[in-house]
């Protein structure tokens, strides 16, 4: 299909497909059991659904948000009815932030989990800063400075380029900083899962409204 000059980034031919794909999938939102809806989930949203979903009913007002796709998944798949956010691959576009944000003024509560390394806490950090209403100590809950010396000391694995110590803002997240740069160990998020839904269990059962 032919198409003008200027919207040939638009059109599917060879080579000219990337800015599409790559403003679709980066610019998505996607939970599982977060809205009430019948739909299938998890639920994936675009740009172009925003608005009607800022005020659309809610199924739970708690979220784990999960920085890892393969995590996100397989918590969906061995716990179906989990309230979950997945935050990988949406670099905190404006629909992410939207969302989070007005879920937050509509009474969401939020706990993140990422993985340990400098990355993942400068992450982690950048989340709890979008939040107008939720301290950071409750952002990080089930990661928290004690723990993250344990779970390194235990589990950890050595890589110079993933502890390099990188600013964050919120002393929670400074306190895990400087630990894992200090170790020089990291932790991804698959070595946890056990620990995850032991704690993801009591936080929602402690939370629950």
């Amino acid at each position: 299909m032919l198409c003008p000059e200027k919207l040939t980034t638009y059109c599917f031919k060879s080579g000219q497909v990337n800015e599409l794909t790559a403003r679709l999938i980066g610019m998505a939102f996607t939970s599982a059991n977060i809205f009430d809806t019948d739909l299938p989930q998890p639920l994936t949203l675009n740009p172009w659904q925003l608005t009607p979903m800022l005020d659309f009913p809610l199924k739970n007002k708690q979220g784990v948000v999960i920085e890892n796709n393969g995590v996100f998944a397989l918590l969906h798949q061995e716990h179906p009815d989990w309230p979950l956010i997945l935050q990988s691959g949406n670099d905190f576009n404006e629909v992410y932030v939207q969302l989070i944000q007005r879920l937050e003024a509509r009474g969401m509560r939020y706990v993140y989990l990422g993985d340990l390394d400098s990355a993942g806490i400068q992450m982690a950090d950048q989340f709890a800063r979008l939040l107008k209403q939720t301290s950071a100590e409750e952002v990080a809950a089930l990661q928290q400075p004690t723990d993250v010396r344990l779970w390194l000391a235990d589990l950890g694995k050595i890589d110079v380029r993933r502890t390099k110590q990188r600013k964050v803002v919120s002393p929670v997240y400074q306190a895990e900083m400087t630990t894992i740069a200090l170790f020089g160990k990291f932790i991804e998020q698959e070595q946890l899962m056990g620990v995850y839904e032991v704690r993801i269990t009591e936080w929602l059962e402690a939370t629950e409204v």
